[in-house]
């Protein structure tokens, strides 16, 4: 009998990504951010989220890819870690998808640069791959 898995799907670039759903407190429009000095330069500010601080971090920027085109305005999606809430900036927010676990594919050996520590493995789905992020590792630096 298999088992089946739901995750929360964004897309930075080109690329869809996913994270399990129950890592994610919310998706939310971007918010004012204020810049940390000597900051991680993938730390992109803090927000402050109903009175709670958060760190905004530039999923992009962690994943090396190229930057947001000028006057895209990211999504937010607000994931619970070890250290606390966390924001990632996307690019857009797709569905929560369920995926069956027997169709999980380990990342490929080929894979360079961050994408090989930060990506798990992924999902074919119809029409795109769904990139599963290790969201802990994704967000260690901040500690």
């Amino acid at each position: 009998m298999s088992t089946a898995t739901q995750f929360c799907t964004f897309r930075l670039d080109h690329l869809t990504f996913g994270v399990g759903v129950d890592e994610v407190q919310e998706v939310i429009r971007a918010q004012q951010m204020t810049p940390v000095p000597r900051a991680p330069g993938v730390v992109e500010g803090l927000i402050n989220l109903r009175g709670q601080i958060v760190t905004a971090l530039d999923l992009r920027r962690r994943l090396e890819l190229d930057p947001r085109p000028d006057g895209a305005e990211p999504m937010m999606v607000i994931v619970r870690a070890a250290q606390g809430e966390l924001s990632l900036l996307v690019d857009e927010i797709g569905d929560v998808v369920e995926v069956d676990e027997e169709a999980f594919e380990r990342a490929p050996q080929t894979l360079e640069g961050v994408g090989r520590e930060l990506i798990v493995g992924a999902y074919k789905l119809e029409g795109r791959l769904l990139l599963v992020l290790d969201t802990a590792r994704t967000v260690e630096l901040v500690t």
